[in-house]
């Protein structure tokens, strides 16, 4: 492999084909050239190239051909397509099936020598990414994590990329995206992979027991404390640490998070003595952290310690394309589990499952397949196998100033409980406490709705 880069370039004008090969020659670039798409795609067939520079028009394989055959051979190569009849039409077809870029006849070498420049730092991610990927596939570390859509791919790749280094997660999404599966992803393609990876949840924990249970405690250290005992952070040495919910983490323990992470080193409850750990540390919360420490309510210095690398995970409702593989994953699942003969989606299901939002996002769907699957009669889920939120489509009626008072009171009432519920990640008690009402109340109106957020 030449150190720069192997660029190919197809043109059947030989004075352009040799004026672009001298000038990339001089920037250092291993340079071959080919009179025609088919000798080209030969080219490519014996020998490692990383980037191809065509003409679209030439005898034989048209450059957008040359393309599409390329691709299907070697799927990471980058192309750059020249024309002297430049259009918009022409540069999104090309675009469309995977050309970095596009340039217009006479060649800018400016613009030709930054467009290599960037096609090659793409390959280059894009071959590691797969690389790390493939790794991580061949643990079993990314098992469940299935998706479709460009936005997940996005998030694998930064995953993929992470996985290896030593640095900080912080890991932001609403409730049931999937933010542990993502963190044990982390871990396992981690060199601290063969170390403990242990979880503790913030909003979980009651505030009192929190400081113990992350850092330990001597016997005596408060009541109750009747064995030393070690602290998660203390288990985990060598390992990963994944705090799950980290934006309910009381504010007076956050000094002593922080410390950690400066010095690496804590202190049980009831002694003086510091211990020195090795951990990595994975955070992730459902809030807004940013947004928290403009309020007072989360140290801006432990926000930027945990911030060093950011993976925000989109809701599902922004990734439909996951909506039905994901779907078909959890058929498989548990009809396996439930000794059923469950292998798909009636289309009127598949419908309902395309149109719904998703407020409880992926665990939400794997909660109604999981129904669906045990209440199924058939082989396909059918339409009323599904919970009745997915069936009525859950959507807020429109009103007019037709409609009476106390409708267009309802149909406002549904939709502030509606929208303050999907921010909440499907929580009733969280979102009856940010509108100061009770849970009772939630689950009345909601029921009365038609709505299933659980």
């Amino acid at each position: 492999m030449h150190e720069k880069g192997t660029i190919l370039i197809a043109d059947d004008e030989e004075g352009q084909r040799q004026a672009l090969a001298g000038f990339l020659r001089k920037l250092g670039y291993n340079v071959i050239t080919s009179g025609d798409g088919e000798s080209a795609y030969k080219a490519i067939e014996s020998e490692l190239v990383d980037v191809v520079i065509s003409d679209m028009r030439m005898p034989g394989i048209s450059g957008l051909e040359l393309l599409k055959m390329s691709r299907a051979l070697v799927p990471d190569i980058m192309f750059i397509l020249m024309s002297a009849f430049g259009s918009v039409d022409g540069a999104v077809e090309c675009m469309k099936h995977g050309a970095f870029n596009y340039l217009t006849k006479p060649i800018n070498l400016d613009e030709l020598e930054v467009s290599v420049t960037k096609a090659l730092e793409n390959r280059r991610l894009v071959v590691e990414n797969r690389a790390l990927k493939d790794l991580l596939k061949s643990r079993g570390e990314l098992k469940g994590i299935i998706y479709a859509s460009r936005a997940m791919e996005e998030v694998l790749n930064l995953v993929a990329r992470v996985a290896p280094t030593a640095a900080t997660v912080l890991i932001q999404g609403e409730s049931g995206t999937g933010k542990e599966r993502i963190a044990q992803a982390i871990h396992f393609g981690s060199p601290r992979a063969s170390n403990p990876m242990l979880t503790i949840n913030c909003a979980a924990v009651p505030e009192t027991l929190l400081e113990a249970e992350l850092f330990g405690h001597e016997k005596g250290a408060f009541t109750g404390a009747v064995l030393a005992r070690k602290g998660k952070l203390e288990v985990a040495d060598g390992g990963t640490l994944f705090i799950d919910e980290i934006g309910d983490m009381p504010f007076s323990l956050q000094p002593k998070l922080l410390r950690f992470l400066q010095e690496g080193t804590i202190e049980r409850l009831g002694s003086a003595k510091t211990l020195k750990l090795d951990i990595r540390i994975i955070a992730a919360t459902h809030r807004n952290l940013r947004q928290m420490v403009g309020d007072g309510k989360f140290r801006e210095d432990l926000f930027y310690r945990l911030d060093v690398i950011n993976i925000d995970i989109p809701p599902l409702r922004e990734r439909r394309e996951d909506f039905v593989p994901l779907a078909e994953h959890f058929i498989k699942i548990y009809s396996e589990k439930n000794t059923k003969k469950v292998f798909g989606l009636s289309r009127e299901a598949k419908d309902a499952l395309l149109k719904y939002d998703y407020p409880g996002n992926v665990r939400e769907l794997e909660n109604a397949i999981e129904a669906a699957v045990v209440l199924s009669r058939n082989e396909a889920i059918g339409i009323d196998d599904l919970p009745l939120s997915f069936r009525s489509g859950q959507g807020v009626p429109e009103t007019s100033e037709s409609d009476s008072l106390p409708v267009r009171l309802e149909a406002m009432e549904k939709k502030i409980i509606i929208d303050t519920l999907k921010r909440a990640g499907g929580n009733k008690s969280q979102a009856a406490r940010e509108l100061g009402i009770s849970e009772k109340n939630i689950r009345d109106r909601l029921k009365k709705w038609g709505y299933k957020a659980d």
